[in-house]
Formats: structure tokens, sequence, C-alpha cells
């Protein structure tokens, strides 16, 4: 059963009373439900949280849109509206059937994402900020990597954790050496167009097997930063792996590179869900400055 509120602002925003179908799973911040609208029973995707967090749905839908424009080969949601609701915000999109993921359908989302960080941008970062999961995300443009990297997702990340007793107050003074290893080891390359939050949760494979990208974070980064976020918590297959390189070769030493990459969705898990993080977050810094 859907809120009130959110009912009749679905009703006065699509002319259709939607009729809850079932809850989907997934979502660790948000509501999320498969709804009928119409009576053709048009199936689309609600995600709904407080009004206060109508913000990340605006971000939202202006992340999925700009993955739309871009010629990849990959599937998008389309955004079908978005809004406050009483004491509730929302999105809506369309709905995509998933299935089972086939290696052909995995390999099409390594050459698809290949395709996307293609496409590029003068700068590092965004000409809007956005969130990961429900933290504020800063985008101000950066010209060089390591400058974006540092100021605009490590330290501010590092720095809400330190001050909620998450980690030591030691690592704030180290960011300068940080940035440093980040100024040494990444490649100079040029800024890729990013999902932002690509792990397994975050993709899926239809009935036709396309692929489809939901939940984005997106922003222009570092292109290793995407594919080391896809090696934290598993879910793509070599397949994926190979045709990705075979569209898009990554630099010489990657490997090296992976934890450093992986800092950042890290140090957002501690900041999301607690300390069970924490230690992982200190043995990357241990790993890169001691």
């Amino acid at each position: 059963m859907l809120p009130a509120d959110l009912t009749q602002a679905l009703t006065e925003h699509t002319g259709f009373k939607p009729q809850a179908e079932r809850m989907l799973g997934g979502g660790s911040i948000n509501e999320v439900a498969l709804i009928w609208l119409g009576s053709e029973k048009r199936r689309a995707v609600l995600k709904w949280n407080s009004a206060a967090l109508a913000p990340m749905f605006e971000a939202e839908s202006r992340g999925l849109a700009l993955l739309r424009a871009q010629d990849t080969g990959l599937t998008v949601p389309e955004v079908l509206g978005c809004g406050p609701a009483g004491r509730h915000s929302w999105l809506l999109m369309s709905w995509h059937e998933p299935a089972a993921k086939t290696e052909a359908a995995m390999e099409r989302l390594g050459a698809g994402l290949a395709a996307l960080h293609r496409c590029s941008s003068p700068h590092f970062g965004l000409d809007h900020d956005n969130f990961i999961g429900r933290l504020p995300q800063r985008n101000s443009p950066e010209t060089g990597w390591a400058d974006f990297f540092m100021r605009h997702r490590i330290e501010p990340q590092l720095s809400l954790a330190v001050k909620a007793g998450l980690l030591p107050n030691r690592w704030l003074s180290s960011l300068d050496a940080l940035e440093k290893r980040v100024q040494e080891l990444f490649p100079d390359e040029p800024p890729a167009l990013l999902h932002g939050d690509l792990w397994g949760g975050n993709y899926l494979i239809t009935t036709g097997g396309a692929p489809v990208l939901i939940d984005p974070a997106v922003h222009y980064g570092h292109r290793e930063t995407e594919l080391a976020f896809t090696r934290l918590f598993g879910g793509f297959s070599p397949g994926f792996y190979r045709a990705y390189n075979a569209h898009y070769p990554l630099a010489p030493g990657f490997e090296e590179r992976t934890d450093l990459c992986n800092l950042y969705p890290v140090l957002v898990h501690v900041n999301l869900f607690g300390a069970s993080y924490a230690a992982q977050a200190q043995a990357i810094l241990r790993r890169y400055i001691g």
C-alpha cells in the first residue's frame, strides 16, 4: 500500500491512480515498489523517501538523463517524473524486466561501459553536485585528477568519518602525502563519464539481454575508479572485463591502483553503514602512505 500523499501526487502527475504490485528489494536507502499505472496496467518503478531528500531524487533524475543521452548501447531507465508529495519525495521511472545475467549480456555491458567512458569533458566533476547513497557528493570542476579526487572525494568523506569518531584524526594530517601518491600512481587520462556507483546491485540484464544501468551517481572522473569499484563487491563476470579491455584497454599498473581507487567507496560505506568498514579503510590508507 502506497502512502496517501504519494498516491495523490502520482495521480495528479500521471492522470492515473497508481496501484502497487510489489515491493522491490535491493534498496538500502529508499523504499522501492513496482506499480501499475492506468487501465492498460503499464508498469513503472517508484522510489520514495522523506521530503527532505527531494534533492537526491532531482540529482538522480539529472544523472539518468545524462546517461540516456549518450550513444553507448546501454539501456538507462526513462524518468517519468519526480517531486515532493507531502511528507515524502519520489522518483518514477520506466520498468525493465530483469532476467539471468548471461555471458553475452555481460560482454555487452563491458563494451557499453567502455563506450560510456569514452564520453569526456574538459574537467573532472560535473555542472552540479549530487549524491552517493544519501550522502552529498561534491562535483566542483577541477582540471587535475588528483585535485578532484582529494578535494571532492577523499577529504569530505574522511573528514565526515573522523568527525563521527569512526576513524582516528591522524589520517587527516596525511592527506598531503596521499595526494602525492595519487599524483605519482595514476596515468594521465581524460575525464570519463562514469556511472559513479557501479556495483553488482546497480545494473540488471533484461529478458532481451540488454544491460540496464540504475541508481547512478554520475560525474566525470578517472575511469579506473569505476572498474575498481566493480571488483569491490563482485558481481561482474570475466567476459565483462574482457569486453571492456578489448574496447578501451586499461593502462599498465591498474592492479597497483585498485585499492587506492576504492578508498572513496569504502569511506562512503564507513559513513553510511558504520565502523564495520573502518578497518578496510585504514588498511588502504596504510598501504599507500604507511
